[in-house]
């Protein structure tokens, strides 16, 4: 492991494959933000899954765009089913990521979280990365789980153009910015209340891929100490992507909106 000291007192470790890992014990609230938009397929296994981690102190709060599948009913009725750790949330219509989790972060602060968890409800992240999520975050303000590092990755199936445009999108963005995390697109990541209440959430406009580029950055500005973690990127079995190239390329302006307005 390494540790790594930039301008903005931010400090980046790098956990390392087969570095040991031991989930605390203490009863913390971890709580999960689940932003859905018709994953009425994924949702269920995903709150099954969650629970089968026998992670003390887990919850989740699912927040909810409106979805036409039902899945904000569907939520409702896992919440009926498990009172005590499900959460919802409901939205009026589909206005993005980046203000559904800036949504759920403020929600799961009121809630008394300790750990607040930003992950994507298709299995896309490996729920059982919150494993080492539990650990490191009590040494640290962010785990982030990161593709591009020794020992993450990307699904093989992906062709080359999409494998192309996401490192292109984070060597682009580590660029303009300035960032020091080796994958500032990535939408995996657990932060301590302390954190995130260091951070102006007012501030932070965008809605979708570029979202995760300011939070990163935001969170650099701010000179918190980071832990990336090193995962494996999978595409969704159920369900339909909400990711395009046309989102993609979008990002290629928008960081520099981003670089202006801070």
């Amino acid at each position: 492991m390494r540790d790594v000291e930039g301008d903005d007192s931010m400090t980046i470790e790098e956990a390392r494959p087969g570095d040991a890992v031991a989930v605390p014990t203490g009863l913390k609230r971890m709580v999960v933000v689940l932003p859905t938009y018709n994953e009425r397929e994924n949702l269920p296994v995903m709150i099954e899954t969650l629970h089968g981690l026998g992670i003390a102190g887990l919850e989740v709060l699912v927040v909810d765009d409106n979805s036409p599948d039902g899945t904000g009913d569907l939520a409702e009725a896992l919440r009926a089913q498990y009172p005590e750790t499900i959460h919802v949330a409901h939205r009026p219509q589909k206005m993005g990521l980046g203000p559904a989790y800036i949504d759920g972060f403020g929600r799961a602060l009121a809630l008394g979280a300790d750990f607040v968890v930003e992950m994507d409800a298709d299995f896309q992240h490996d729920p059982r990365t919150l494993l080492d999520f539990r650990h490191w975050i009590e040494e640290y303000d962010i785990v982030v789980g990161c593709r591009y590092m020794p020992g993450g990755s990307v699904d093989d199936r992906w062709s080359l153009p999409r494998k192309l445009l996401s490192y292109g999108g984070s060597i682009y963005s580590r660029l303009i910015l300035g960032l020091r995390v080796h994958d500032p697109t990535g939408g995996y990541k657990c932060f301590r209340a302390s954190a995130l209440r260091q951070l102006d959430l007012s501030r932070v406009r965008s809605s979708g891929y570029t979202f995760q580029i300011e939070m990163s950055y935001a969170c650099q500005r701010a000179g918190l100490r980071v832990k990336e973690v090193p995962i494996h990127f999978v595409d969704r079995e159920r369900g339909q992507s909400k990711m395009s190239p046309r989102i993609a390329t979008e990002a290629i302006w928008r960081v520099w909106q981003i670089k202006r307005r801070y």
